[in-house]
Order: C-alpha cells, then structure tokens, then sequence
C-alpha cells in the first residue's frame, strides 16, 4: 500500500506535466504552482527518509530515534499529535512508548479496543474522518484530558518478519477534515523505519545484554565446574565405599581438598546403636581416620546438628560451641571452622564440617556455598548407605521368612502321614503290619530331615537340586499310599493313570511335595465328595503330571493371582503358600504348570523338562536306623 502511494506523487507530478503547453497561460501558472507544491513535498518526505535513514546508522539511542521519527512524521502530514505504541503481547495490550504534541503520560489500551487497539490486531492501517461519529472509537481518553479528537490516521508497526509489534497514531489533521492516502503513505514509509530502529534496538540491547551475562557468569561457570568435579569424585568414591568409615574417608578427603582446608569432619548416628559417631580427617595425615565418641550438643558438629543451622566460626574468634574434648583431641589446632547440619527424611542426621588453622585462608561465602552443595550430597550419600544395609538386613529376614513359611507348610504332609501311620500301628495287631507302617514312618521322618536340610542350605548359599533316576512306578506308589491314608473317611475317589515303565529325572523330594501339594488342594475342592485323578506320561523331551479333581473350580477373580505366595481359595487356615511352592519347585527344574478350570473341576498341569536337568546326587547321611540312605 505504501509503495502504490508513493507512485501517486510521481503521477501527480507526470499528469500535472502533461499538457502544460495546450493550456492558457493561468492554468499553465497553477499547474505549474501546483508542481512546485508536489515537488517539495516530495524533497521534505525524501529528506526526512533520509535523517531517518542516517540515524539508524549513526546512533543505538532508541528514544532519540522514536522522537525523530514521530517529529518529522507530525511535521509532514500536518498532524497535531502522534502516539508511537508498543504490543506487551504477555498482557495482550498496547503500551505508549513516545508521545509527541501532548504532555508524556503512559497509555495503555487492550488489543482489539480503539482505533490503535484494531489496528494491532489486524495489522492494517486505518484513516478516520469524524472520530466522534466511528463506533470503533473509544472517548474514555479525550474524556480524560479534554483533548477533542476528530481525524485519525493509524498504521501498525512490523518487524523483518512481519509480525506487529506495535502502532503509530497520529490525530487531527491542521487545516484539513482528514488525513489523505499521501499521509497515509508517509506514515506507511516512517513506521517501516521505525520498525527497523526497534528491531535492531532491541537486538542491540540484547547483544549487550548477553554480553553482560556472559562475562557476569564467566566466574560461575568456573566455579559450577568445579562443583561439578567435585560431585563426579563424591558420586564415584561414595559408589565404591562398602563401610561407614570408606565412606567417610572419601568424602572428608574430597571437601577438604575442594576447600583447600586442614580438616574435615563427618558426624552420623550409627544405624544400629544410635550412638553418635565423629570421623576426622586430616589433609596431612590422609590415610588415618580418626573416630570419636561424642554426645548430644558436645563439640561444634553436634552443635550443628542439635540446632539445625550452619555455624560458622572466624579465626582467633571463640566459639561457645567448642568443646575440648572432641575438637581439643584433633591431631591439628583447629583456628576457624564451618559446619552444616544434615537432614534426612524430615529429621537430624548429622553434620559435616571443615576446619582451619591459625595462619590458613579464611572460609568465605564461597565456601559456604560449597559446603551446601556437599552437605545435600553427603545427607544423600548416608541416606543410601544406611537404606542399602537396612534393605539387605530386610533381604535377609524376607528370604529366611518366605522358606520358613514354606517349610512350616510342607511340614502339614510329612506329620499327617505319620499321624495316619502311627494310629494304624496302635490298631494293628499284625507284627508285619505295624513293621510296614514303622518303614513308612521313618521314610516320612526323611522327608523331614530333608527340609531341614534345605533351611541349613539356604543358610550357607548352597540351594541344590538333587536330580535323579526316578521310576514312576515306585513314584506314584508310596504317593498313591500316603493318599489313601489321608482319603480315609473322606468320599474321594482317587484314581492313577500311569505309565509305569516310564524312568524320569527329577528331585524326587521336591516334586513329590509339588504334586501333594495339588492333590491336597483337589481333596480340600471336593469336601462333598468327587473324583482326584493323576495322571503321567512323556510328551517328547518332557514329564506331564496332571492333577484333576471333579470339585467347583477356581474363582474367576483369582485365577490369575493363583501362583502369588499368601492368595488363599478362602478355606479355613489356608496360607496361600501350597501353589506358590508348587510354581517354585516347577520353576526350579526348568519347567513350567499351567491350570485349566470350570465348573467341572479344575486340572493343573505340571511339565518337567528331561534332556536340561544334569544328574545330581546329595550328600549320604544316616536314617533314623543308623543305615546311609537318600532322600
């Protein structure tokens, strides 16, 4: 728009030529008056280009450069004010930055409100005639000041990449109704220039701005490197410390070096006796420790710790807090000292501090500085060392437990069976009879044993299948006789589909727990009576034992949590521990169980992979009757 306007002055100059010769001599005279107006209006515009054009050279002042721009703009369209405004797009309003023709007061106005507030939101300019008769317009202002406006000439300000960054208003134009498409056009080429000087202000400001900052934080950026050097070194040392005093060896070391300090020192309660424990360091004696005793506010880190505030002490300056048995029994005369306080979770953990002596550098805030940023990583690296032997303790305890538990449950099979055996001896009259319910007995005792072995195992380390030759016959056998002693009195049927000639290879202790475990659960389904089947066979390099019973079958709502330790079916003192032992032991030869249920009945479904599991043997052991046996 502004280039076409600008044309229009070369037309009126070509159209006010053209001609001149067929014309009267009067009407040659006014086009030739008329001529001379156009051509030094067209010098006046050029000439205030080009101050306008040598300014943005010459100088970076941005309000000498506004007030030129806005002086020579009132001054070619004959304007009475002008208003220069700036877009503050975070609050979404204009706000004026260079006021000519009218006392300076800050103005702001909304986007979208007012001729200047429409001009910013559209990005076009805008020529008003009769203010007062525009709804656009807004009086609230010429109300406030008295200021009568009437003509109205608008343009938006646009960056180089054409977004608007603010508006120039100029008013009420002398000795005219209206500002023309010439004005327009001046205003159009000025607000360009104006554009311009803000932009590269702005980017100026900017350069020197982040100049300052760079130069600013030249020394922060040294210091952060340093900090940072000296987290990589804590991180690493405290990674490798495997006690309390490695840990504190490395980090006194560390924070005295940083420090350029005599000593250091680290206090913290010991996780298990809660007494409190000072490690001293000392810079020329790096490899000795020394550890002290001390109490509850004795000494300056107690102090620290007690009152939960850094202490600072100065050189030659007396601290109340010294104490002579704890900082007079250092190998060095402490003279100055900084300690802070440490926290962990909400509570005093401890304290860290370094010490001077007479004649050493003063600590100073950068010092303090740094001790914080030691201390968050010291309270960081005790926290994790205290966590770390409490969760292995706990490790501990959970594992011991969960075989306990196990163990506890496994002990129900084994005593039922000698309970059934030992009340058949009472009633047998039969020498032979009570012999084989004896045998029994003793194998049952074994099995005993046998868990009592796995405890002591899994005490040292040493949890080991004892894999061997297993014949499914004599297997499923002395099972098939242990569950007719249980099944008595009960209506289950038990039924063994069983290919005796098959010789598998499996713990034979630990499957036999697995499978009794299934055939109990199948038994405790059917309580008003059913069917318990088992059943075998090889499938390729696999052992299929299947156990099915004819009972409700699982509840939909557990199914999928069956194999967790502690999901019970609901029954009286169940503890949920039966199939977890069972996936256990599965797990253990490298197989898997799976289980199908319904309304039906329920079947699980253990297979043992044969061709994974090497042959192992335990160690013999004497039997109850003083012979060598296994389990």
């Amino acid at each position: 728009m502004g280039k076409t306007r600008r044309v229009s002055w070369f037309d009126r100059l070509v159209t006010g030529s053209q001609g001149i010769e067929a014309r009267s001599a009067s009407e040659r005279g006014l086009a030739v008056h008329e001529l001379t107006l156009a051509l030094r209006h067209a010098e006046r515009v050029s000439q205030a280009l080009r101050e306008v054009g040598i300014a943005l050279g010459t100088t970076f002042d941005l309000d000498d450069l506004l007030e030129l721009i806005l002086g020579k703009l009132t001054e070619l369209v004959e304007a009475d004010r002008a208003t220069l405004y700036l877009l503050d797009e975070a609050h979404d309003e204009l706000v004026s930055r260079m006021v000519v023709g009218e006392q300076v007061r800050s103005i702001r106005m909304k986007v979208g409100h007012g001729i200047a507030g429409l001009v910013a939101q559209t990005g076009s300019a805008l020529r008003v005639r009769d203010a007062y008769s525009d709804p656009r317009f807004e009086r609230d202002w010429d109300m406030l000041t008295g200021y009568r406006t009437s003509s109205i000439l608008a343009a938006p300000l646009k960056n180089h990449v054409g977004r608007t960054i603010g508006v120039i208003q100029i008013l009420n134009k002398k000795d005219a109704p209206e500002f023309t498409t010439e004005d327009e056009a001046i205003l159009s080429a000025l607000s360009t220039q104006a554009a311009v000087a803000i932009d590269n202000s702005r980017l100026f400001l900017s350069l020197i701005q982040k100049n300052k900052q760079l130069l600013d934080t030249k020394g922060e950026l040294e210091r952060r490197l340093r900090d940072l050097s000296l987290l990589f070194e804590l991180e690493r040392a405290t990674g490798r410390a495997t006690s309390l005093e490695e840990l504190a060896q490395a980090l006194l070391g560390l924070s005295a070096k940083s420090a350029e300090a005599r000593g250091a020192a680290l206090l913290v309660a010991e996780e298990e006796s809660g007494d409190l424990v000072q490690y001293v360091y000392d810079a020329e004696a790096p490899d000795a420790l020394t550890r002290i005793g001390v109490k509850a506010g004795e000494g300056l880190l107690a102090a620290a710790m007690s009152r939960g505030e850094m202490l600072s002490v100065k050189a030659g300056t007396p601290s109340p807090h010294w104490h002579e048995r704890v900082e007079g029994s250092l190998a060095f005369p402490v003279d100055a000292a900084l300690v802070l306080p440490l926290e962990g979770d909400g509570k005093p953990l401890g304290a860290v501090g370094l010490f001077g002596t007479a004649g050493s550098r003063a600590f100073t805030g950068e010092d303090e500085s740094l001790m914080q940023l030691v201390g968050a990583n010291v309270s960081t690296a005790v926290r994790l060392f205290f966590a770390s032997q409490a969760r292995e303790r706990g490790e501990r305890l959970t594992s011991i437990g969960r075989l306990l538990s196990q163990v506890i449950h496994d002990f129900k099979t084994p005593m039922t069976v000698i309970s059934g055996y030992v009340q058949l001896m009472a009633e047998a009259g039969d020498a032979k009879k009570r012999h084989e319910y004896s045998e029994e007995v003793l194998k049952q005792f074994d099995v005993l044993t046998g868990m009592q072995r796995e405890v002591l195992e899994f005490a040292r380390g040493e949890r080991t299948l004892f894999v061997r030759r297993v014949y499914l016959h004599k297997f499923f056998g002395d099972l098939r006789r242990q569950l007719e002693l249980e099944l008595t009195g009960k209506p289950v049927e038990l039924k063994l589909i069983i290919d005796t000639k098959v010789v598998a290879r499996f713990d034979e202790a630990r499957v036999a727990r697995a499978v009794h475990n299934l055939c109990r659960n199948a038994i405790e389904a059917m309580a008003k009576g059913g069917v318990l089947t088992l059943k075998s066979k090889l499938e390729g390099q696999d052992l299929l034992i299947a156990v099915s019973d004819t009972g409700p079958g699982i509840p939909p709502a557990i199914e999928h949590r069956l194999f967790q330790s502690f999901v019970t079916l609901g029954k009286e003192g169940g503890t949920g521990l039966g199939l977890a032992i069972v996936k256990k032991i599965v797990e253990e030869h490298g197989g898997s169980v799976q289980v199908k249920s319904s309304s039906r009945g329920a079947t699980f479904e253990l297979r043992l992979p044969q061709a994974q599991l090497p042959e192992t043997k335990p160690a013999s052991r004497k039997s109850s009757k003083g012979q060598r046996s296994t389990p």
